[in-house]
């Protein structure tokens, strides 16, 4: 049963971390590339980055979970743990905080796009400010997977 949470473990941090760089670095510049349509390449993303959230606190939880089990009262004494917990706490800020401001703003400024309306200095603010949080946290993730094993030692 060892093995197999072990296994979990990488795996989990595999498919987050990966999810991050591919969805942020890969597919939603090649939607904004491709798709002659910058609203539907930025609803298309969004949606994108949503899952990825959702996966991110998802997997946060069991990686905290099995971290743990495995070391009880001492992992907060491992950088990996507080690697976890910080990541986690990003994707939630963007999740609960962020994401549902920039969707206000969106509907706020119908019946135009938000781009085109008085709040378009507002919503490139929030998206800066998430777009900054998710580079953050990309490089986080990289930092997970270099420290991945300490988690297992």
């Amino acid at each position: 049963m060892r093995k197999i949470a072990e296994a979990l473990y990488m795996s989990c941090i595999t498919l987050w971390v990966g999810g991050l760089w591919a969805i942020g670095y890969l597919a939603a510049p090649v939607l904004f590339a491709s798709l002659g349509d910058r609203q539907l390449a930025g609803i298309v993303a969004g949606k994108l980055f949503a899952l990825i959230g959702w996966l991110g606190l998802g997997v946060a939880a069991y990686l905290a979970i099995f971290l743990i089990t495995r070391w009880g009262g001492q992992v907060f004494k491992r950088a990996v743990f507080w690697l976890v917990i910080l990541m986690a706490l990003m994707v939630a800020a963007s999740q609960f905080g962020i994401q549902p401001l920039m969707a206000q703003l969106k509907a706020d400024a119908l019946p135009r796009e938000v781009m085109e309306s008085v709040l378009r200095d507002r919503f490139a603010a929030w998206h800066g400010i998430s777009s900054i949080l998710y580079m953050v946290q990309s490089l986080l993730g990289l930092w997970l997977v270099v420290w991945s094993g300490r988690g297992l030692r």
